[in-house]
């Protein structure tokens, strides 16, 4: 079985697109999502030299996820903690980094390359939201106020909030220096799990380099929130080990592309 396929995800090839899915979210006939591969071209970066691979991207996963592609919904993605409630598709949002609808034909999108993107779903409540968590989104627990605002504003229960982590960077490549590595120690010493979050690692011209695990660190936070641990799905895949596959900022610097992570709700 292939990384791209473990009993989380299936990887699933077209001929012009293909994607990675998770198998809980598929038990729902209502929902609708995917996280998509590099390959094909596909790539949400919605930079003007990437204008026609970003309208081609999602006019294919429109077709793969039958929702208009004029219903794509993606904010402007600036590492906030921000987070808007989607009734409408024609809508822009600026320095948001999490969207959150209960309306049907709404396609919820967030972008990432190495990031974090989260895909929830309140399976009583029929609540989707798509959350992109960098580090700095990691740090101010968007996550984790994900879920609140789902209590806050739809009453959900967090007993039946559904968290899939899609493809990331991981602890053995979010490689960092000591200023980082202190933000994370100090936000997250409460959890009494540091020395699992936090490695030391490699020396870099006498320069000591630190490995972060951003996400054990949501998956701590989450329950922390009140989500079942069964409940919260890991797709288990690192984004830089897996470059020819998905899109990393890490490997590709400003040259990198963006994986689309993709929710929705149909009548």
């Amino acid at each position: 079985m292939s990384e791209l396929n473990n009993e989380n995800i299936i990887h699933k090839v077209y001929d012009d697109i293909e994607i990675i899915q998770f198998k809980r979210l598929l038990e729902f006939p209502n929902l609708v999502h995917c996280y998509t591969l590099r390959k094909h071209n596909v790539n949400i970066n919605s930079s003007e030299a990437n204008r026609q691979n970003f309208k081609n991207t999602y006019n294919k996963v429109s077709k793969i996820l039958r929702i208009n592609e004029e219903n794509i919904v993606k904010p402007h993605q600036t590492h906030t903690d921000n987070i808007e409630i989607v009734n409408v598709p024609n809508i822009e949002l600026n320095e948001v980094d999490g969207v959150i609808t209960d309306k049907k034909d709404i396609l919820l999108v967030t972008s990432s390359a190495d990031c974090i993107s989260l895909l929830f779903y309140d399976k009583e409540k029929n609540i989707i939201a798509s959350i992109h968590s960098g580090w700095r989104g990691t740090v101010k627990q968007i996550s984790k106020k994900a879920v609140e605002k789902m209590i806050k504003e739809y009453k959900s229960n967090p007993e039946n909030i559904i968290c899939c982590i899609c493809p990331s960077i991981r602890k053995c490549h979010f490689e960092v220096d000591s200023d980082v590595m202190e933000i994370f120690k100090d936000k997250f010493k409460h959890t009494g799990r540091i020395n699992e979050i936090i490695s030391v690692g490699r020396k870099i011209e006498e320069k000591q380099k630190y490995n972060i695990d951003t996400v054990l660190i949501n998956k701590i936070i989450l329950e922390e929130a009140g989500l079942k641990k069964e409940n919260i799905i890991d797709s288990g895949i690192c984004t830089v080990c897996n470059v020819n596959d998905f899109h990393s900022y890490r490997v590709d610097k400003n040259n990198s592309g963006r994986n689309g992570a993709f929710i929705g709700l149909v009548s």
